[in-house]
């Protein structure tokens, strides 16, 4: 800890309310101690993530006051806590959502650690990577390369890995026809691996600029979010937190098609008619979180198949100013704060 300031900057949730209220505070704090099995990491970047936006705005509670947020993080290992020996100082790794799990209850046991009745999150219930710095359990981050640019690394930490669950929630067949429902961060990258394993890909997103996008990376069709693609969907899944898509997802869906809702929020579901939305075997099924298999799963698959990852930097004075802007869909891809430079 000797090489390492005693003091950092911090954006802190006091007091969660709409984005206008400006809800995200710049503090500082002290520097973490890690403890036990615990790493000390310098941060190099952290994506801005639609679950910050809801815990900023209230959406979802903060645990305690003052919460960091942040879980989509890249950096450097500065210190290790007494009991951590498996990633030495220097080391390069991501830090992403899941924080821990107990690793004894039954759904741990049974490789559903994403279940877990006592699971922690990086930036909800531990402080996140909008500072400096932040600490993280070494058997939950992931080791990264030394040369991978970390504003383009840091979206494949939580948009990346949950992309990929919800893809394989929506269980979509060899070669089928996917809708995406939303076109931000998560699932332009989601929409890429899809494509590199042949499927077709349909893309229904209010946003003009997203929609350009999706069509750049190789999607068959870009629409309006209430729009019907121009084919069945044999699986779709729904990224916006917008409630009135479930409906509409199920209508475009094939006989036997899965809807994957992967938000962490969404707003309330109009009523479902039986015949219209359900029958023939339609399913929903809900994304929640993600196991370390997942992303360990993810992270090969980029690393093997490069990924365009689209991202609108920031500064790290400006995460408010990137909050805003993932409200108001005027983001392209991912958000990143680049912490490249200014002072500790």
């Amino acid at each position: 800890m000797d090489t390492v300031a005693a003091e950092m900057d911090a954006w802190v949730v006091d007091s969660p309310g709409p984005i206008a209220t400006k809800p995200l505070r710049l503090v500082r704090r002290p520097v973490p101690r890690p403890v036990e099995r615990e790493l000390l990491v310098r941060v190099e970047a952290c994506a801005v993530c639609r679950t910050d936006l809801h815990l900023a705005e209230g959406d979802l509670r903060p645990k305690h006051r003052g919460t960091v947020p942040g879980h989509e993080v890249v950096g450097n290992v500065v210190a290790h806590g007494p009991d951590a020996h498996e990633i030495t100082v220097g080391s390069r790794v991501g830090v992403a959502w899941l924080h821990s799990t107990c690793g004894t209850c039954r759904y741990c046991l049974r490789g559903a650690e994403n279940l877990c009745p006592r699971s922690t999150y990086t930036g909800w219930d531990v402080d996140g990577g909008y500072a400096r710095y932040l600490s993280a359990d070494e058997r939950y981050v992931y080791p990264l390369p030394e040369d991978a640019a970390a504003p383009a690394t840091a979206p494949l930490l939580c948009a990346g890995i949950i992309g990929y669950r919800a893809l394989r929630r929506a269980q979509l067949p060899a070669g089928g026809v996917l809708g995406i429902y939303g076109f931000g961060a998560s699932a332009h990258l989601t929409a890429q691996v899809a494509l590199a394993g042949g499927a077709r890909v349909h893309v229904m997103t209010r946003a003009a600029r997203a929609r350009a996008l999706a069509l750049e990376l190789g999607c068959a069709s870009a629409s309006g979010a209430d729009t019907a693609p121009p084919e069945p969907l044999d699986s779709a899944i729904l990224f916006a937190p917008v409630g009135t898509l479930v409906p509409t997802a199920l209508s475009a869906l094939e006989r036997g098609g899965t809807l994957s809702i992967a938000g962490i929020h969404l707003s309330d579901i109009p009523p479902l008619n039986y015949q219209r939305h359900l029958f023939q075997e339609r399913t929903v099924r809900s994304v929640t979180a993600n196991t370390r298999d997942d992303a360990r799963g993810f992270l090969a698959i980029a690393a093997g198949n490069p990924l365009s990852v689209t991202t609108t930097s920031y500064s790290f004075d400006q995460a408010d100013r990137a909050l805003a802007d993932v409200a108001a869909d005027r983001v392209d891809g991912a958000a990143v704060l680049d912490f490249a430079s200014g002072p500790d």
